[in-house]
């Protein structure tokens, strides 16, 4: 940003000297600071922007609402699997419950999501951003499809290990997937004068998904009484919202694995 927003080259270069302990000369040699002959300098709301970086922003906004929705109704959803799958085997109170859904949410954690994350860091620069977020959907609409389809007539009374299993993997493959790619791309695809905005803009469509997804699961939910029939289309629709982030990803979402920030400043 120092370099090729503000133009200072040797404030930059007195910064990475800091950070990455080389000294000015080293730096002076590397072609990276070199700044463009002419520096664009249209603005956010153009024509230009538009039409250069449109396509990725609508992209980065688009598939980070879709996971939003998706993500935060499964996890309000814990709660109700935690009453069907533990059942009521000890009397609590409303503060011992909280802890014990608490408990259980963390066991689903340490199980999937946060291995999940873990897969990502090890696969990222090996798979791609595209092929993991690609991946991610397609397995979590599957998950939800397998839950939802037979919620009725199958889950809503055989809440068991399998249930369970599935359940985990979309948390899994929700981290080793859309979750975690959805707050990298932006950050890697856009010049630097815009990058923060354009995350910005990016996590605050994500947060309206968050919002929807919140509504949805109260509707599926009505308070505290569940409607097996509202559960089942709602976690059919997750896995139609899925599939909708898959070709989000395929249609307008580029691989950013091994690209170089100053690429975004051609």
């Amino acid at each position: 940003y120092t370099a090729l927003v503000e133009l200072n080259v040797q404030q930059a270069a007195k910064d990475m000297e800091k950070v990455l302990d080389v000294s000015l000369s080293q730096i002076a040699e590397d072609e990276s600071l070199t700044l463009p002959q002419d520096p664009p300098s249209y603005p956010l709301f153009s024509k230009q922007f538009l039409r250069l970086h449109g396509r990725d922003l609508f992209g980065c906004s688009a598939s980070w609402f879709l996971v939003d929705v998706v993500f935060y109704s499964s996890n309000l959803f814990q709660s109700k699997v935690y009453g069907k799958y533990l059942g009521k085997k000890y009397e609590s109170n409303v503060y011992e419950d909280a802890i014990h859904v608490a408990l259980f949410q963390a066991i689903v954690a340490i199980c999937s999501t946060i291995p999940g994350y873990w897969f990502t860091v090890y696969f990222i620069d090996r798979i791609g951003r595209r092929k993991i977020q690609m991946m991610g959907f397609l397995i979590m609409a599957l998950v939800y499809f397998a839950i939802g389809i037979p919620y009725t007539s199958h889950w809503q009374h055989h809440i068991n290990k399998g249930f369970m299993v599935l359940y985990g993997l979309t948390f899994f493959f929700a981290n080793f997937g859309p979750n975690t790619t959805t707050f990298i791309v932006p950050a890697e695809l856009f010049p630097a004068r815009f990058r923060s905005t354009c995350h910005g803009i990016s996590g605050a469509t994500g947060k309206v998904g968050a919002i929807i997804g919140a509504v949805g699961f109260g509707w599926a939910s009505h308070g505290q009484k569940e409607d097996p029939k509202a559960v089942k289309i709602l976690l059919v629709i997750l896995g139609g919202v899925c599939l909708l982030g898959l070709a989000v990803t395929y249609f307008f979402t580029p691989e950013t694995k091994g690209r170089s920030l100053e690429e975004n400043e051609e």
